[in-house]
């Protein structure tokens, strides 16, 4: 049996929200469109006919990939969790010691991340990091141009 994936209630929502989208608007745009270039006679010089097959190839695919997330999904509502400690999930605001600069992160599921956002994966060496800290904790980051070490200010289940 493969190993359940964390991910958070919004995260499926989004998923959700993308799998409709694909089955119920591009699968079948995607069928119109190769009709089409069937009746356009010949299929081996017919390029409307070849990008329609690959954008199909594409949407099958994706479609098989979201229905292997949410088979293997454990969706967890950050609004429920009962710690002190971060754990997936949490939203934590953190103090850069050096730059003494605050930021922001939520640790949600690899799919779900955006950095941009203030979102990362939980695989993320950040994310690694921080848990298990609690307010007041040191969280040091091994990057790429050094050691980050942050001070975890607070710890939200948003």
């Amino acid at each position: 049996m493969s190993e359940k994936v964390p991910m958070t209630v919004h995260g499926k929502k989004l998923l959700d929200e993308e799998l409709k989208q694909l089955m119920t608007v591009e699968r079948p745009s995607v069928i119109k469109a190769i009709e089409h270039a069937r009746s356009n006679g010949d299929l081996s010089e017919n390029a409307d006919y070849s990008a329609a097959k690959e954008r199909q190839s594409f949407i099958e695919g994706r479609i098989q990939e979201i229905n292997g997330k949410m088979a293997l999904a454990q969706v967890i509502d950050p609004t429920i969790i009962k710690t002190d400690k971060i754990v997936f999930g949490a939203t934590v605001k953190l103090l850069d010691l050096e730059s003494d600069e605050t930021i922001t992160y939520q640790i949600v599921g690899v799919d779900e991340a955006d950095v941009k956002n203030g979102k990362i994966g939980v695989t993320s060496p950040i994310a690694r990091a921080m848990i298990g800290k609690t307010e007041g904790d040191e969280v040091i980051v091994v990057a790429p141009k050094g050691k980050i070490s942050y001070e975890v200010v607070e710890i939200a289940y948003l």
